[in-house]
């Protein structure tokens, strides 16, 4: 069987929407050309410097917000954002992913009409949960509340149409455009914020500033993308059917994986002592912080991962392997940061009465490493539509993380559900690696960076006994790094198409293209 035949038994899994074409390259299609994956992975940067920008953004933004607004009206904010945050995750529920994949795989001529779909149905959802919402918070809270769910609702519905037009970008590998909007959201959100602190605004106004933020962000969208698609949403119900019959596998995998750490927290509260509940939050906070890098940095690659599984196995292959790569290096260095860096960025986190938190974040380190792998196959499943196979993954990884957190917080507190959490997630990531190889054995990466980077790892971890010394934790840190990647170099366990995308190395290309 060759490896773009499906493998017996999955053609279930293949089936949403039915009847894809292999996408026809063209000229203006950056997905069918060698230029896809540097573009990529440059853009993946791109969102990673945004997102750490936007981060600091974020922090001022906050700090304004809390000292003005107070105790109370803190909690009645964080309340509303909670509700609309509901909202948002079920009127999306893997669409926008899905829409990626989708359309990445689809000839140009189809994207448009696709898109227009997709918009149509989200707007739906979006404005239905936003009603229901407000309904319930006017019943629950009280009107005031309704009312700044209301708020939050028109622009949570701004922010999915402009998620819509950004698909363009994204399945363009226009990521230094979307980077930037990305890092202006969180701009524009925190100028709103200072402005109405200096006006002395009351909550109401706090929960509507996402309006004007959502109308500038979606004016720039279209900007970028006038003339490549249709702006109107489509109401085909019909088409919708479709969709929403063909993902539920995916929806509720996506459900699934948003209970994955908040059941990890409510079993440690309820077995352990509230400190030990105190210490494995704090690091919860800081885990999904660091979550958010390899979900950038991988997602960048879907659009590629996408075209190939709809025609192109060995390509798929060969991006899916050099991707492995990049992000068992890049997760295993990340994991080592965190185990060195965990007393420092515990106490400027939270402070020395979270001292004992340290240990229980350098264990966590290591899930968030896995993490990066665990990602690279996770789009793997997703490219090639086996949502079934990743909804059976999903519950299984949900029900195996949350007996091991039980089993061993009773044991060790917060560090044993630390430890079940990172077992869990490198459990996952094997598996999610062996579901893609099972189905499509073509797909089978190199392991040869396996015990190179296993070798940079035990010696970047070797500074921790510096500690003894009084060595300060920035310098333990500079140390690890400089041992870790001096390993990875030595040893040459990067992929050798990485030293291309150096500016002296892609110079040299283009002479050498030019002579």
């Amino acid at each position: 069987m060759s490896p773009s035949s499906p493998a017996p038994g999955e053609a279930g899994d293949v089936d949403f929407p039915r009847g894809i074409e292999p996408a026809a390259a063209s000229e203006n299609d950056v997905l069918a050309t060698a230029a896809a994956g540097p573009r990529a992975l440059r853009g993946g940067g791109l969102r990673l410097l945004a997102f750490g920008a936007g981060t600091l953004v974020s922090v001022f933004s906050a700090a304004l917000l809390l000292r003005h607004l107070g105790r109370a009206d803190t909690g009645r904010y964080a309340t509303v954002l909670s509700l609309v945050a509901i909202v948002a995750s079920l009127s999306d529920l893997g669409l926008t992913a899905v829409g990626v994949r989708e359309i990445s795989s689809r000839p140009q001529a189809e994207r448009s009409d696709l898109a227009r779909d997709l918009l149509g149905l989200r707007i739906t959802l979006t404005l239905l949960g936003g009603l229901i919402t407000t309904g319930i918070a006017a019943v629950a809270y009280s009107p005031r509340l309704a009312a700044g769910v209301a708020l939050a609702s028109i622009g949570l519905l701004l922010q999915t149409i402009q998620d819509n037009y950004s698909l363009s970008l994204v399945v363009g590998l226009r990521f230094g455009w979307i980077a930037l909007l990305d890092f202006m959201r969180l701009l524009f959100t925190a100028i709103a914020t200072a402005l109405l602190v200096l006006v002395g605004a009351t909550l109401l106004p706090f929960l509507g500033m996402s309006i004007p933020v959502g109308l500038l962000l979606i004016a720039g969208t279209v900007l970028l993308i006038r003339g490549s698609r249709s702006l109107a949403p489509s109401f085909d119900v019909a088409r919708w059917r479709g969709f929403l019959a063909g993902m539920v596998p995916y929806s509720l995998a996506i459900a699934a994986s948003a209970l994955y750490f908040r059941v990890a927290i409510l079993l440690v509260a309820a077995i352990s002592s509230p400190g030990q509940a105190g210490d494995f939050g704090a690091c919860f906070r800081i885990v999904e912080v660091l979550a958010m890098v390899p979900i950038l940095l991988i997602g960048s690659a879907l659009p590629i991962f996408s075209r190939a599984a709809s025609n192109d196995h060995e390509r798929l292959g060969y991006a899916l392997g050099r991707v492995f790569e990049v992000t068992t290096i890049v997760g295993a260095w990340v994991a080592v940061s965190v185990a060195v860096a965990a007393p420092l960025v515990i106490e400027i986190v939270g402070g020395r009465q979270f001292k004992g938190a340290a240990p229980v974040l350098a264990l966590q380190g290591i899930g968030v490493g896995a993490m990066f792998v665990s990602q690279v196959w996770a789009n793997g499943l997703l490219s090639l539509g086996l949502y079934r196979r990743i909804l059976a993954i999903s519950l299984s990884a949900l029900a195996m993380n949350a007996a091991l957190v039980a089993a061993l917080t009773a044991v060790d507190g917060s560090r044993g559900a630390a430890i079940a959490t990172s077992i869990a997630e490198i459990v996952l990531a094997v598996v999610q690696m062996l579901a893609v190889v099972r189905s499509r054995p073509g797909l089978r990466p190199s392991l040869r960076v396996l015990p190179r980077t296993a070798l940079a790892a035990g010696l970047g971890l070797a500074p921790l006994a510096l500690a003894y010394l009084g060595v300060p934790t920035i310098v333990r840190l500079f140390v690890s790094s400089v041992l870790f990647i001096g390993v990875i170099a030595a040893t040459r366990a990067y992929p050798p198409e990485l030293l291309d995308l150096l500016p002296s190395r892609r110079l040299n290309l283009d002479n050498e293209r030019t002579a």
